[in-house]
């Protein structure tokens, strides 16, 4: 128990040392991006050098307070929007970051009339509250009705999206209402940001940060699995409501540089392109973060090159463009790899396949030749001619076999013979399996041991054997090879002369 207790201790400690080092290197540059010397310049977006190079050049000088605004902006809700994301991503709540999204809406124009002004703070308060009211609202309606929560979130993001439109139309008509900028919270204004709102996004990220490396642990049992973890005795309920609460903060400082319209898609976009290019979580987490900063970043400066390129979509659509280029390419779970594996599969299928009717060719002739000609492989494979000598091309391009000097003739080498006496091997002991096992009748058991020879491991037909008592003959009386049969592969003259000193 003590040992327990000291790891997690140990592990708790780790997280933090990460956390902490993460929000430093996050402050460092966000700090030296607000101590750069400010000059005089046009803000994101406008250009003024007459090719995009010298745009970019600009871009990365960091010369304009208006791009170190933005960029210090975009770092800090692609952190914030990445670790939350990541949650809701396995959780299956991507609805209800869109919902909460369009629900602080009333909020935004309420905090702007507090004192008919745009003021952070004012906003902030009002904004998180008319989130978390919707949030409470489709708890309510779950709870209390018999609706279903997809259709509850779809009718509050209608209603409150609706409401805070009509209190913004109604904003613009009062004397501030065009000075104030309001309307850049519906699509973003990433140029608009100020050292305030900065302050106030560097304040929620840092709070966002500091409970996901304190609580991980806790949050990722809740869930994963909340049953198991209100067994345990952790107040799952409180868990789910301060994740409602930080991704209600996360969605209220993202508001100004992508809009209500777009900030699911930051919440949602990186930690799904994540979860295309890892499958453990502790590795999903930073790279979600990572990936909404580098979205945040490249949407900045892409709206930099050109006139008036608005900030906030462009970084949607540098998140859109990363799962893009994962649902492509990613190594385990992209349709290019996944097409790949199978071809290459099928391939591999189609290989084994010609090898074991070779096998079945010899042992017709009981291995009184190691030599098959290319006219029976066809009549054993129900194929022509010419489809026969490309797979046997296929063989000897994988040194499974040689042709003859005709090439109207192949001969398995060692490596071919003892991968046809492997597969031959699994499917008569699956077929034995099933009969003894599973009582099939022999003549319904070749279909299926057709499907699992290609895909039997070492370790599993090792256990076939050791079940089936290392039976020597298939439910049809044929031999199986024995691994003294796959050892011959290995020899010079691998090929069993006699019925008798087969299966061995």
């Amino acid at each position: 128990m003590q040992r327990s207790l000291l790891d997690f201790c140990r592990s708790v400690a780790a997280w933090i040392r990460g956390g902490l080092r993460l929000w430093v290197s996050a402050l460092g540059l966000i700090g030296w991006l607000l101590v750069l010397p400010t000059v005089q310049a046009a803000k994101i977006g406008n250009v003024s050098e007459s090719h995009w190079w010298g745009q970019a050049l600009r871009f990365g000088s960091l010369a304009d307070p208006s791009v170190r605004y933005a960029l210090a902006g975009a770092v800090l809700l692609g952190l914030a929007c990445g670790l939350l994301g990541a949650f809701l991503v396995v959780r299956q709540m991507a609805l209800v970051g869109d919902a909460l999204s369009h629900a602080v809406l009333p909020g935004v124009a309420l905090g702007f009339l507090w004192n008919a002004s745009k003021d952070p703070v004012a906003i902030f308060i009002g904004a998180t509250l008319a989130g978390l009211l919707g949030t409470l609202t489709v708890s309510a309606i779950t709870r209390t009705t018999r609706i279903k929560e997809d259709t509850a979130l779809g009718m509050v993001l209608a209603g409150y999206f609706s409401l805070g439109m009509c209190l913004v139309t109604r904003l613009q008509k009062l004397p501030t209402g065009n000075q104030s900028g309001i309307t850049s919270f519906l699509f973003g204004q990433a140029a608009a940001l100020k050292p305030a709102d900065l302050w106030l996004m560097g304040i929620v990220c840092a709070l966002v940060t500091g409970i996901v490396v304190v609580a991980y642990k806790e949050l990722l049992l809740v869930s994963f699995d909340p049953v198991f973890s209100r067994v345990c005795g952790l107040p799952a309920r409180w868990f789910d409501h301060l994740l409602m609460v930080l991704l209600a903060f996360s969605v209220v400082i993202s508001l100004q540089a992508v809009g209500v319209v777009l900030v699911s898609a930051m919440l949602i976009t990186p930690a799904a392109t994540a979860g295309l290019l890892t499958d453990r979580f502790h590795r999903l987490l930073p790279l979600s973060a990572l990936l909404g900063v580098t979205a945040g970043i490249m949407g900045a400066f892409l709206s930099f090159l050109g006139s008036n390129l608005p900030t906030g979509p462009l970084m949607v659509l540098a998140a859109s463009s990363g799962f893009g280029l994962a649902f492509l390419f990613a190594p385990r779970r992209g349709i290019i790899a996944r097409w790949w594996r199978e071809k290459s599969q099928s391939h591999r299928i189609a290989r084994e396949n010609t090898l074991k009717a070779v096998f079945h060719i010899l042992e017709e002739a009981e291995f009184r030749s190691d030599v098959v000609s290319l006219l029976q492989l066809a009549d054993r494979r129900r194929i022509t001619l010419k489809i026969s000598e490309r797979e046997a091309r296929m063989l000897v391009s994988h040194q499974l076999a040689t042709m003859g000097a005709d090439e109207a003739s192949l001969t398995l080498t060692p490596a071919g013979w003892q991968r046809a006496c492997e597969i031959v091997r699994n499917h008569r002991l699956w077929e034995l399996y099933l009969t003894q096992a599973a009582q099939i009748p022999p003549d319904h058991v070749h279909d299926d041991a057709e499907r699992i020879e290609h895909v039997l491991g070492a370790d599993a037909v090792r256990e076939l054997e050791r079940r089936l008592s290392f039976a020597k003959y298939d439910p049809h009386g044929r031999p199986i090879p024995s691994l003294a049969d796959l050892r011959r592969g290995g020899e010079k003259a691998p090929r069993p002369t006699t019925v008798a000193g087969y299966g061995k």
